[in-house]
């Protein structure tokens, strides 16, 4: 059963194949896609296959991406989950994007407080990572805000529209 969390704004929910247009309005704007390590989708098909992989990680215990929604709105606006999940390390790496409409509104550091709690909480981890292009500066704030504590860069990390980036890497333990 996918857990459903709700926080005062959001419902963080299973993404289904219902979501695909949500997804493909995210992913297909360049400026979500800008630090996220992956080029921009061009068609429907690409946002199917990404629905499908959640879907899949989730059911084979790799991840779990729930999709952001507004409480009182149609649709999700963005996801937010655990990715590289090592149940027997107990440690996952979070990510997350939103449609630009909603940045600065505070929704994603709304939802990432209740899925760390719940990472900690009911998956049993110890520590969740996160790794972000050293130009991203509001996820470097937001994961700063939330706890998360700088560890160090990866340098040539990531690949971005054909050119390697480098990444910090941060760290949130259950201990802290």
């Amino acid at each position: 059963m996918f857990p459903i969390i709700e926080t005062d704004k959001l419902i963080l929910r299973e993404i289904t194949t219902e979501d695909t247009e949500n997804i493909f309005s995210c992913f297909s704007n360049s400026n979500v896609t800008k630090y996220y390590g992956m080029e921009k989708m061009e068609t429907l098909d690409q946002a199917e296959n990404l629905v499908r992989f959640f879907l899949n990680s989730f059911q084979e215990k790799r991840g779990i991406r729930w999709g952001i929604q507004i409480k009182d709105t149609e649709g999700i606006t963005g996801t937010i989950g655990f990715n590289a999940w090592s149940p027997k390390h107990r440690r996952a790496e979070i990510g997350y994007e939103i449609h630009p409409n909603y940045w600065r509104k505070g929704y994603v550091s709304e939802a990432i407080h209740k899925v760390i709690d719940y990472g900690f909480n009911h998956m049993n981890l110890t520590r969740i990572a996160a790794h972000v292009f050293i130009e991203n500066d509001a996820s470097n704030q937001l994961l700063e805000n939330a706890g998360f504590l700088k560890e160090g860069i990866l340098r040539n990390y990531m690949y971005q529209d054909g050119q390697p980036h480098d990444v910090y890497v941060y760290s949130i333990i259950k201990a802290d």
